[in-house]
């Protein structure tokens, strides 16, 4: 419950705070992190759901439920470490703006409350709350057609959202004694494979436009170029892993009679949107659409790790989620560092900056090495993980989801070549300044720390993914 509060507590004084508001902002976001510190180091991996707060709220069926196991830990820390990076990225007088201070770290705390909620309709709400401070963000502080393109991002996402709870509810009345939203009792329901396929597409239209696959991506790439570097790293970061988080948490174990039929549907568009994107991602000139469309392909390959079911997948799914979340964050701020500092982020119209500032250049050539997945950076460990686990699903889907190493590296390789090497295009890079910094370092700390010590993310989560698998297991849908 405290992290939920205390970061939406910070928002509210933030809104009204003037000039303190960062500070205000960024001090409850940090002082969030600080409690999940303590959850952390006192969570016991094992010990199933862990600080529960269980509270009825305006019905004996509908109840304020909090919980974390391994696998909501796992995005906890994401949120919650990423959350102030991003609060720092902001912190430029141009930005000094109480209210997206406040809507940035409003947004901790909904989407901490996606990632602990164990009823239903909680998870409803906090998904819903989730939605609002991002569209502010991107509709007052956007771009070029920003209006058009967060309407567009909102009726996608509200869509989606409006199929789930359709499917919630129907749940609920089908919930076996006591019509109840909790988590057990709604995985509780046996459906009939019929009921169990139109309720999971329910489900899974929610998270698929979240995530998103193919072909509900179409509000992904203008979104993310148009909005202001901190939404974008919102979006990207931690956003989007409410979708594969779905995926994992509710979807599966919800509709485990539908598997069977569902799951090739998902891998199926996962792997063609790794490729599609991928190759869209090599013809940009915008660096912010070529992370964008560098997003859509990884979370293509997360999704179809995951969709696969089994333990393989699904731990190299979460630990990939973990580290796109901080890569992406990373090359949205290197970026919007070099658009800050050039008034411009087109290829064509930048180079030579490593020889202007070699320490920005190391940086931010760690940064491109984690998302290009190279060994001993953070994008690896996962990234194999889910390659052995689509491949042992199908030879044909790993063999094409492999070529994203392939094409990555030639997008982002070419992203850094043209940014940082050739004759100088621009005037002088000056110093980065003490939260850039701050921010950077974090970002760079993470890249090579997991990708040293990856086994310490998937000890997190291994008891609980063995949990859950045997919630489905006895479908006979579990792939070893």
């Amino acid at each position: 419950m405290e992290l939920i509060l205390t970061p939406i507590i910070a928002a509210f004084i933030a809104a009204w705070a003037g000039k303190w508001s960062r500070w205000i902002a960024l001090f409850g976001s940090m002082i969030t992190g600080f409690i999940l510190l303590y959850f952390f180091q006192n969570f016991n991996p094992a010990g199933g759901v862990q600080w529960q707060w269980d509270k009825a709220w305006f019905s004996s069926a509908i109840h304020f439920h909090t919980g974390i196991d391994g696998i909501s830990m796992i995005l906890l820390l994401l949120t919650n470490i990423l959350a102030p990076v991003i609060l720092l990225s902001a912190f430029n007088k141009k930005d000094d703006i109480p209210l997206l201070f406040a809507l940035i770290v409003g947004m901790q705390g909904a989407l901490n409350g996606v990632f602990v909620a164990r009823d239903g309709l909680m998870f409803y709400i906090f998904w819903e709350l989730a939605l609002i401070p991002i569209y502010f963000i991107a509709g007052l502080w956007g771009e070029g057609n920003r209006f058009k393109t967060t309407l567009r991002f909102f009726i996608y996402t509200f869509i989606g959202s409006l199929a789930m709870l359709a499917s919630l509810i129907y749940l609920f009345s089908k919930t076996p004694g006591n019509a109840s939203f909790s988590y057990e009792a709604l995985v509780a329901v046996k459906l009939e494979t019929v009921e169990a396929l139109w309720v999971g597409l329910g489900l899974l239209l929610a998270f698929a436009v979240k995530i998103p696959l193919m072909p509900l991506h179409g509000w992904q790439p203008s979104t993310y170029t148009e909005a202001p570097a901190a939404g974008t790293m919102l979006l990207s970061g931690i956003m989007l892993k409410m979708g594969l988080y779905g995926l994992l948490r509710w979807f599966m174990p919800l509709v485990p009679e539908a598997l069977s039929t569902l799951v090739p549907f998902i891998v199926a568009l996962g792997v063609i949107g790794i490729v599609y994107a991928a190759l869209i991602a090599i013809r940009q000139n915008d660096m912010k659409r070529i992370v964008a469309y560098s997003s859509l392909s990884h979370v293509g390959l997360i999704a179809a790790g995951i969709a696969v079911a089994g333990e393989t997948g699904i731990q190299g799914g979460l630990l990939q989620m973990f580290s796109h979340g901080v890569n992406a964050v990373g090359l949205f701020l290197a970026i919007d560092i070099i658009e800050r500092r050039n008034q411009t982020r087109m290829l064509d119209t930048l180079g030579g900056m490593a020889g202007q500032s070699r320490a920005f250049a190391v940086i931010f050539l760690v940064i491109v090495l984690g998302a290009t997945a190279v060994p001993f950076t953070n994008g690896f460990p996962g990234e194999l993980l889910l390659l052995k686990s689509v491949f042992g699903y199908h030879p044909f889907w790993g063999i094409a989801a492999g070529i994203t190493v392939i094409l990555c590296a030639v997008y982002m390789l070419r992203m850094y070549q043209f940014s940082m090497f050739g004759e100088p295009k621009g005037t002088s890079f000056p110093a980065l300044q003490w939260h850039e910094w701050a921010a950077l370092s974090v970002i760079v700390l993470m890249i090579l720390f997991f990708g040293l010590f990856p086994q310490k993310m998937l000890d997190i989560s291994a008891p609980a993914v063995k949990d859950l698998l045997l919630l489905i297991q006895n479908t006979g849908e579990v792939v070893s």
